[in-house]
């Protein structure tokens, strides 16, 4: 047993015991603190340890649904009228606004009896440089695509054809009127090579294109199918779509291997503006508005002021010349309407016992059945229209004409000229001063005769406010 004495200074400790060695003591003193710093440590690792055995939970991020693949769309345009300017317009910006999509395809689903040499060299130039692949579809049933609608079914990268249809007669007779015979071998020559090149280009049986315009041939779908004119038949749309899929064609970019098993159609119209100039372009429509035109007109000139007849003539008149210059025109038969205008005019200030007027009947007759120079029925325009207009114009014209000539040479009865060669009764015995009674008036009247009261007088003259009468014989 150790005893530890204190001093006030000091403390000291004991004399060591001679068999006792105090260094363990003070070495098992100092490894204390480091012996706690150590257990810290390793309870800190064991920590460490076995936080690092739990899975950690990492956050993550949202999921995204990954976005479908977008479903193929095919355009689709329906033609069923004459190729005109108006459909050129409106089959070329169905191409730019089906390529703008990224539509799969453009169909052209079509029934045309031709139409004009221009405006089917504007769709076919589109056609051949459109970058959206384009598939001519002569349907429903029925339907055919002749003249100008051969070319455009060549031109196609496929060209399609419903049961019961037929296609052919490209001859440019059909398209381009009555020639003479030079000029009609010149415009077969060109079309021929025209329609030869586009067969070639597209793989397409050349010898019949060229035999359609040359020999104004025509085949049914079965046939075309035969001869390779065509690609293939289908019965509708759907089917149409099937089996156009995966087939590879050539378009502006290059080849393009068209998805449209599953395609959805999306029809684009003609909107008000396609539907009001196809009305317009329509020859009977036209030929109505051109005369109306002219009455317009004529009426303004006749009654200056009117306003209204010569503001709706001339929107007629614009209107008729806008459509037929899409239409082809005979010049001739245009200035023999004209000239039927002008015999009715003058039927009415000359005496030519109706002349003038048989004339200008015959003229209009005539002019009518010229204007529109086209074998096409489609592009004519129809008897049931002139024969009502010739009646009608003649008998308006000679009738309103002539009425306005009697009235302007009918005797005034306004005014002061009206008052000449009417009848009064004196009032008073009239000579250089007097009264009669006039129209329920009393009027100072002279005369140079002495008028007894009572007298029939009548009004030679007319002086300010005095009337110049005579006795009644």
């Amino acid at each position: 047993m150790h005893i530890y004495f204190f001093h006030q200074s000091r403390i000291r400790s004991p004399p060591p015991h001679p068999q006792e060695n105090t260094k363990p003591m003070r070495k098992t003193s100092a490894w204390i603190p480091v012996l706690l710093s150590a257990l810290f440590v390793l309870t800190g690792l064991a920590g460490l340890a076995l936080s690092e055995d739990k899975p950690k939970k990492i956050p993550s991020a949202p999921t995204e649904t990954a976005p479908a693949p977008p479903v193929p769309t095919v355009m689709l345009i329906k033609i069923d009228d004459p190729i005109t300017p108006m459909i050129a317009e409106f089959i070329i910006k169905s191409i730019d606004k089906a390529a703008k999509q990224n539509d799969e395809a453009l169909i052209i689903e079509m029934d045309t009896p031709g139409g004009l040499v221009e405006s089917t060299r504007e769709i076919i130039k589109k056609m051949l440089v459109s970058e959206v692949p384009i598939v001519v579809y002569v349907a429903p049933e029925g339907s055919r695509a002749a003249s100008a609608g051969v070319f455009i079914t060549l031109t196609a990268n496929i060209a399609a054809m419903a049961p019961n249809t037929r296609m052919g007669s490209a001859s440019p007779v059909q398209l381009e009127g009555k020639m003479d015979e030079t000029m009609a071998k010149k415009v077969t020559n060109d079309l021929a090579a025209m329609i030869r090149g586009i067969a070639e280009k597209r793989g397409r049986n050349a010898k019949w294109a060229e035999d359609a315009v040359r020999k104004s041939i025509s085949a049914t779908e079965t046939e075309a199918l035969k001869l390779g004119v065509i690609d293939l038949i289908a019965p509708d749309i759907t089917a149409l779509l099937k089996q156009i899929h995966g087939r590879t064609v050539d378009v502006a970019l290059g080849k393009k291997t068209l998805n449209t098993a599953d395609a959805v159609v999306k029809e684009r119209t003609m909107g008000f503006r396609y539907k009001l100039l196809g009305i317009i372009s329509n020859p009977n429509v036209a030929y109505i508005l051109m005369i109306l035109g002219f009455y317009g007109l004529y009426f303004e000139l006749s009654n200056p002021g009117a306003i209204f007849p010569g503001v709706a003539g001339a929107i007629c008149l614009i209107l008729a010349f806008y459509a037929l210059q899409t239409l082809p025109i005979n010049y001739a038969g245009l200035m023999l309407i004209i000239l039927a205008i002008g015999l009715f005019i003058a039927e009415a200030f000359i005496t030519s016992h109706g002349v003038l007027g048989v004339g200008g009947t015959i003229a209009m007759l005539f002019g009518s059945l010229m204007l529109i120079d086209s074998p096409e029925p489609s592009l004519q325009i129809s008897w049931a229209v002139i024969i009502p207009v010739v009646a009608a114009s003649a008998l308006l014209f000679i009738v309103t004409v002539t009425v306005a000539v009697r009235a302007q040479r009918s005797r005034v009865d306004t005014g002061k000229e009206g008052l000449i060669g009417m009848q009064a009764e004196a009032k008073t015995e009239i000579g250089e001063d007097g009264q009669v009674f006039l129209r329920g008036e009393y009027w100072n009247a002279r005369s140079d005769e002495r008028i007894a009261k009572g007298e029939k007088v009548t009004v030679i003259a007319v002086k300010g406010l005095r009337l110049i009468v005579k006795k009644v014989p």
